[in-house]
C-alpha cells in the first residue's frame, strides 16, 4: 500500500471524476476506481444520448482510464436501489405536488453509502469524487464549503452528507477551475475527455423532459388529471390545465391563458387537481420552513443565526435568519424570494461554509 493509503474514487467516465482519480494517484494514493451502474441509457431513443451513453459506454470509458494509468476498476450495480429510492421518490413527489431534487437524495441515500461500503470491503480509508467542493476539519466538525470555481460549485447538492461521510471524503477538484481541469487532461494525453458532453442535470431524464418521463412511467396519468381548473390567487376559474403534476412553482410557459400580463404558477393543489396562477409579485415570499434537515458546521443550530439561503442550485442566495423549531428550520428572509418550491433543497451558508440544508415544505 502507498504511503498515503488506499482510496476509492467514484468514476463516471467523464472529465471531472477521471482527473480526480489521476490527481490522487499522482499525490501518492493507491487509487481504485469504481463506476456505479444505476440505469441503462440504451433505453433512451435520442441519438445524441445514444452517441454518448450507448450500452454502457460510460463504464467502458472509466475502465479505459483506469487501465491506461494502471489502477484497478470495479463496477457496482445499484440499479435496483436507484429505481426504488430515487426514481420512485421522484415520481411520488411530483404526484404529491412537490418538485424533487433527485441528485441530493441520491448523494445522501445511495452514492455515499455505497461508496463507503465498498471502500470498507476493499480496505480503503478514503473515498473521492469529482465534485467541485471542499472539506476541512475545524472545531471538532468536518465542514463542507464551496469549491473555488463558482461556475461549477457543487456544495449545494451535498448538504445531506453526514459527519462520517465528510470525514472520509476527499474532493481533489475543490481548489481548481474547470479550464485547469481541461488543461490537466490534455497534459496527460486525455484530450478525448475534454470533448465529452457535460453530465445531465437529471441523469435518468437526459432529454430534460420530466413530463414525458412521468407520462411514460405512470399509466393513465394524463387522463386522470387533465382538465382540472386553473384559478387565480383570488379563486376565480380562468381555464383548464393538462394535469397538476406537469406544472412547477414559477412556471410561466404552457399556461395557455392570456390575461394581459405575465402569469406564473403559484401553487398546485393535489386534492382538488387545481393549478393556482398569479403575477410575479404573488410568487414572492419572505418566510419558509425546511424539514428533514442535516447540520454540518454546527452540532446544534445557534439561535437567530444569520445565513445566506439558496433555494435552488443556481440561486445566488438571500440573506436571512434561521432557527430550529422541533423538526423544522424556520427561515425569515431579509427581503422577498421568488418561486420557492416545496420539495426542493434549501441550503444555508455562512460565507463559503455550509451550515446545513433540508427540504422545503
Amino acid at each position: 500500500m502507498s504511503k498515503r493509503g488506499r482510496i476509492l474514487v467514484g468514476m463516471s467516465g467523464g472529465l471531472d471524476s477521471s482527473i480526480a482519480a489521476l490527481l490522487l494517484q499522482e499525490m501518492g494514493y493507491e487509487v481504485i476506481g469504481i463506476t456505479m451502474k444505476h440505469l441503462d441509457y440504451a433505453d433512451f431513443k435520442n441519438s445524441n444520448i445514444q452517441r454518448d451513453y450507448n450500452s454502457y459506454k460510460y463504464i467502458d470509458d472509466a475502465k479505459a482510464i483506469a487501465e491506461k494509468f494502471g489502477f484497478p476498476h470495479h463496477v457496482l450495480d445499484l440499479s435496483k436501489e436507484f429505481e426504488e429510492k430515487i426514481i420512485k421518490n421522484f415520481i411520488d413527489e411530483y404526484l404529491a405536488g412537490r418538485t424533487p431534487n433527485p441528485c441530493v437524495i441520491c448523494n445522501k441515500h445511495i452514492k455515499w453509502d455505497a461508496l463507503l461500503q465498498k471502500a470498507n470491503h476493499l480496505d480503503c480509508e478514503f473515498i473521492a469524487t469529482g465534485h467541485y467542493a471542499q472539506v476541512r476539519y475545524e472545531n471538532e466538525r468536518y465542514i463542507l464549503y464551496k469549491g473555488l470555481d463558482e461556475t461549477k460549485e457543487q456544495s449545494y447538492v451535498l448538504w445531506g452528507l453526514s459527519q462520517e461521510n465528510l470525514k472520509r471524503t476527499i474532493f481533489p477538484l475543490g481548489k481548481l477551475y474547470k479550464n485547469k481541469i481541461k488543461d490537466l487532461a490534455r497534459e496527460r494525453k486525455c484530450d478525448n475527455l475534454t470533448k465529452k458532453r457535460e453530465s445531465f442535470e437529471i441523469c435518468f431524464i437526459p432529454d430534460n423532459d420530466y413530463r414525458g418521463f412521468l407520462k411514460k412511467r405512470v399509466k393513465g396519468l394524463e387522463n386522470k388529471y387533465e382538465n382540472g381548473n386553473i384559478i387565480s390567487v383570488e379563486g376565480k376559474i380562468l381555464g383548464k390545465h393538462k394535469g397538476f403534476p406537469f406544472y412547477t412553482i414559477g412556471q410561466r410557459r404552457g399556461l395557455i391563458i392570456a390575461l394581459g400580463e405575465p402569469m406564473y404558477v403559484i401553487n398546485t393543489d393535489v386534492q382538488t387537481n387545481t393549478v393556482v396562477i398569479g403575477t410575479k409579485k404573488d410568487l414572492k415570499k419572505n418566510k419558509m420552513s425546511v424539514k428533514d434537515y442535516n447540520l454540518i458546521k454546527y452540532a446544534s443550530l445557534p439561535e437567530n443565526i444569520e445565513v445566506i439561503t439558496k433555494v435552488r442550485y443556481k440561486d445566488k442566495g438571500t440573506p436571512g435568519i434561521i432557527n430550529a423549531h422541533s423538526n423544522l428550520i424556520k427561515v425569515s428572509f431579509n427581503g422577498e424570494v421568488s418561486a420557492i418550491a416545496p420539495g426542493q433543497s434549501a441550503v444555508f451558508y455562512e460565507g463559503d461554509d455550509v451550515v446545513g440544508g433540508g427540504i422545503i415544505v
